[in-house]
């Protein structure tokens, strides 16, 4: 016989035991400051528009990672 559809639908709504959460939060400052730093030196170096670029691109791709995107 099928199982019941109210069981069923409460197992998915349970919680269950809490997961641990992942520390990404030191990855994502490492990643931003080594893509700013890179930038920064592509800048001084007389790349301006490569490392503005860079920037933009960097800080859109790290936007979307911190929202989970």
């Amino acid at each position: 016989m099928a199982e019941d559809d109210f069981r069923r639908w409460e197992r998915e709504l349970d919680p269950g035991p809490p997961e641990k959460e992942a520390s990404g939060g030191r990855g994502l400052v490492v990643a931003a400051a080594v893509t700013a730093a890179g930038c920064a030196l592509l800048i001084v170096v007389g790349d301006a528009r490569l490392g503005a670029v860079g920037l933009v691109v960097s800080s859109v791709i790290l936007l979307l990672w911190r929202i989970g995107f």
